[in-house]
């Protein structure tokens, strides 16, 4: 089965430098380099999803802007079967022609990671299921940030583990080493 690889929002915003800086964004990093890596010698498709705000508010991953581009340890993309998407929504499926590109590439199965793990994260890959792409989604690439409700602060991890049990429910959920090491699929 063609598998293909899911790569949302590493973009330079999310790190300590950025205007909307996220916990463990170097980890996360480091994990989506791995996969990048295995992903290009077995010259399996990766898609980049970039996300740009509209509207003039926007306070981050503003167009044109440093923080709105793809983190430099990213690149150089190849143009073969290296692509990027660039989204307005949390969904990288909607309004984009992701789903097409998976199509043109013959792509069966995803395998995402990214930022964040509560928004785009998760609702791409829930769409990515929908979709019918039996997704296998790495949780120790993907990273989110500290939220609150009702008055209190919910610690990044304990967000991004919420999240990634809910999803365990639309996708395969594992790390980074067992889906390199063991070739899941």
């Amino acid at each position: 089965m063609k598998q293909a690889l899911i790569i949302i929002d590493v973009q330079n915003d999310y790190f300590p430098e950025g205007k909307f800086p996220l916990i463990n964004t170097e980890s996360a990093l480091t994990n989506t380099l791995h996969l990048q890596h295995d992903f290009r010698i077995k010259k399996l498709p990766i898609f980049y999803i970039q996300h740009f705000k509209q509207g003039s508010n926007a306070d981050f991953f503003v167009k044109d802007s440093v923080g709105a581009e793809l983190h430099p340890k990213l690149l150089p993309i190849s143009e073969e079967n290296e692509l990027i998407i660039q989204k307005s929504y949390p969904n990288s499926f909607y309004q984009t022609d992701l789903h097409q590109k998976l199509q043109q590439h013959s792509v069966k199965q995803l395998v995402i990671c990214g930022m964040m793990s509560y928004m785009c994260v998760d609702s791409t890959t829930r769409c990515a299921n929908e979709l019918g792409y039996q997704p296998i989604l790495i949780h120790d690439a993907c990273t989110t940030r500290d939220l609150e409700f009702n008055d209190e602060i919910i610690p990044a991890k304990k967000v991004h583990y919420s999240f990634m049990s809910a999803l365990a429910g639309f996708a395969k959920v594992i790390n980074c080493h067992e889906f390199i090491q063991k070739k899941i699929d």
